[in-house]
């Protein structure tokens, strides 16, 4: 995470953040692992990948990849956060595909100086608002949904029992204050899908998917570009 020194006092007041998923432990993990709609081994998996390419990243320079955030769901990496160069954003990208669990990766870094101490906070303040209304959605199973913000955008992973459901959880996500746009990671049950590249019109219907493979030589040219659904 991008601020972990604040994030401890916002754990009070954010529910179900993901370093309030860290915090319970082993144990707890598992049962929240398992009352989602993948299995307990998707889920240690994800969270293996995802400590193991923060780790690759961090290890290589933590002041080149220090504000790059990591998010695994269902084999698919994300990437969000800055970085300061063209050639940052693409090995970034390469260190996520040297995870034996990537299957893809989506690579939304942005290429920028750094954003600050409160610009980070903001972030993280409307991801904890928008967990809370997919919580409080009648219509959504929240568990099922990885939620990451950088810069007021608002990303969506996980898995969707529906197209209405990965719909409704957009709009949710749409009204939280501060939130400029959704876009959605989300996958269906059932369906292998890869998301469309953006629009703006809603719903989206799914497109074929087809699984992008590692380029080990990271080449900015050769390296797939997986873009989500916007809303």
């Amino acid at each position: 995470m991008r601020a972990p020194l604040v994030l401890l006092s916002l754990i009070a007041l954010l529910p179900l953040t993901n370093c309030a998923v860290a915090a319970v432990g082993a144990v707890g993990a598992a049962g929240l692992a398992a009352s989602k709609d993948q299995t307990i081994g998707q889920s240690i998996d994800d969270t293996a990948a995802s400590n193991e390419i923060k780790g690759r990243l961090i290890s290589e320079s933590s002041s080149r990849f220090g504000e790059v955030d990591v998010e695994v769901a269902g084999g698919l990496v994300l990437l969000t956060g800055r970085v300061y160069s063209a050639e940052d954003r693409t090995r970034a990208e390469g260190v996520a595909w040297t995870s034996m669990y990537t299957q893809d990766v989506a690579n939304e870094l942005k290429i920028e100086q750094p954003g600050g101490f409160f610009a980070n906070v903001s972030d993280e303040i409307i991801s904890g608002r928008v967990r809370s209304r997919l919580i409080g959605s009648g219509t959504v199973k929240s568990i099922n949904f990885n939620v990451e913000t950088y810069n007021g955008v608002v990303y969506l992973m996980g898995i969707a029992r529906t197209p209405e459901e990965l719909r409704r959880a957009a709009e949710e996500a749409s009204v939280v204050g501060g939130v400029k746009q959704v876009v959605s990671y989300v996958r269906v049950v059932d369906e292998v899908v890869r998301p469309a590249a953006p629009t703006t019109q809603i719903p989206v219907s799914p497109s074929p998917s087809y699984q992008s493979q590692p380029d080990t030589s990271y080449d900015s040219q050769a390296l797939p570009e997986l873009r989500g659904v916007s809303y």
